[in-house]
């Protein structure tokens, strides 16, 4: 691979990653109400591993070029977020670290966990584009390795980024707030906040343009 564009891809991957979202609210949370948060990272790991299969494959740019399909899997997702949030939210005055030994040996909770945060990053347009926009900027050409195995390098370089900062957001909301446990549970609500608000906004940018149409055409 180039170099240089690898590096650029580095920098501007890690930047992403260190921008808080709806990925560092589940990972924050999941680091003051579970034992282990490595099921929760590892669930929005596998969403950006979802992604880069489906670009490796050619299947993102098929499925942004379709009309309506972006748009569908955009409600989708608001809805996921909403719920998700909603759920959070309902749970904050409970929260705490680390919600028993239960958690360390339940494995469903812990597989529930991994597919929610499967869910937050694999139904995520956003992280869609993300691989169809960005990391095909950074894709030589004239490089030794083919297109294909490029991008699917890139796109595990991010997964490996994400994996170390979500680890490292988790552990510091443990560790800084283990002392307080009612900024534990502030720090919940507001988790949940964000993920319902940015459910609103994802949802907003969908419907907005089409009551705009139909009261036009009306």
């Amino acid at each position: 691979m180039n170099p240089q564009l690898f590096l650029a891809f580095m920098v501007v991957a890690g930047a992403l990653a260190c921008t808080p979202g709806v990925d560092w609210a589940y990972s924050i949370t999941a680091g003051l109400r579970q034992r282990s948060f490595v099921p929760a990272v590892a669930g929005l790991c596998g969403g950006y591993l979802l992604h880069t299969v489906l670009l490796v494959a050619g299947l993102a740019a098929l499925l942004t070029g379709i009309p309506g399909v972006l748009g569908w899997l955009t409600v989708a997702g608001a809805a996921y977020l909403l719920w998700l949030g909603a759920t959070t939210i309902r749970s904050w005055r409970g929260a705490s670290f680390g919600g028993g030994a239960a958690d360390m040996t339940a494995p469903a909770n812990q597989f529930r966990t991994f597919l929610q945060g499967m869910g937050t990053s694999g139904i995520n347009p956003k992280g869609l584009l993300f691989y169809v926009a960005l990391v095909p900027q950074f894709v030589s050409p004239e490089a030794s390795l083919p297109v294909p195995v490029q991008s699917g390098l890139l796109g595990l370089t991010f997964v490996l980024l994400v994996a170390v900062v979500y680890s490292c957001v988790a552990l510091l909301a443990r560790k800084l707030l283990h002392s307080r446990p009612g900024a534990a549970r502030r720090v919940t609500l507001a988790s949940g906040i964000i993920m319902v608000a940015l459910g609103v906004v994802l949802l907003s940018e969908q419907l907005v343009p089409m009551l705009s149409h139909v009261l036009t055409r009306g």
